[in-house]
């Protein structure tokens, strides 16, 4: 039995258009639709393991990825939208009718990934943004309730669609990171 990831995945990786330049994530609702639009194509797009991002139904991972801040509008109903959490770092605005986490933003100016908001591609109306490239904080799906048994699994079949684990971000954004925490300590 295959092991399930995300929906949007578990058939395979789809890879992106290459040119795709942006277009419109929808709630779940069907009555009074959240959505958003975004400008541009989504960059460093990820299986995510944290208990802290949405998951359709049925998932171990969310898939999310990032785009400029002022790149995204909330262009109909956004006053269904609420913040699941304000004491964490990244503020998921959610649908309050259907749970939906319609994007993720940082309002901490010191935090590195201060201007980009955090989105899930699947919800786009429109095909081709940029595919999963890897997987982030694949161990903290223990902490959703997967069996620690079945992490090999788990971690042999992120591989087999190309979704290298990591138990934090991928190398480059741990970089971005350290970067980040070096040019903020030379100010």
């Amino acid at each position: 039995m295959a092991v399930s990831i995300h929906p949007s995945v578990d058939r395979g990786v789809k890879p992106g258009s290459g040119n795709f330049s942006g277009g419109t994530l929808k709630c779940g609702c069907s009555d009074k639709v959240v959505k958003i639009e975004i400008k541009g194509d989504v960059a460093h797009n990820h299986a995510c393991g944290c208990t802290k991002c949405w998951k359709p139904t049925g998932a171990t991972f969310s898939i999310v990825a990032v785009v400029p801040r002022d790149h995204l509008l909330v262009a109909e109903n956004g006053d269904k939208l609420h913040i699941v959490d304000l004491s964490t770092a990244i503020q998921r605005h959610a649908c309050h009718q259907c749970g939906v986490h319609m994007f993720g933003r940082i309002e901490n100016k010191d935090h590195p990934f201060y201007g980009l908001d955090f989105v899930h591609p699947e919800l786009f109306e429109q095909a081709g943004s940029a595919a999963p490239g890897f997987a982030a904080f694949v161990s903290s799906v223990i902490e959703s309730g997967v069996d620690p048994a079945d992490m090999p699994r788990i971690r042999t079949r992120l591989k087999e669609l190309g979704l290298e684990p990591y138990d934090c971000l991928s190398p480059p954004l741990m970089d971005a990171i350290a970067t980040h925490v070096v040019k903020s300590k030379a100010s």
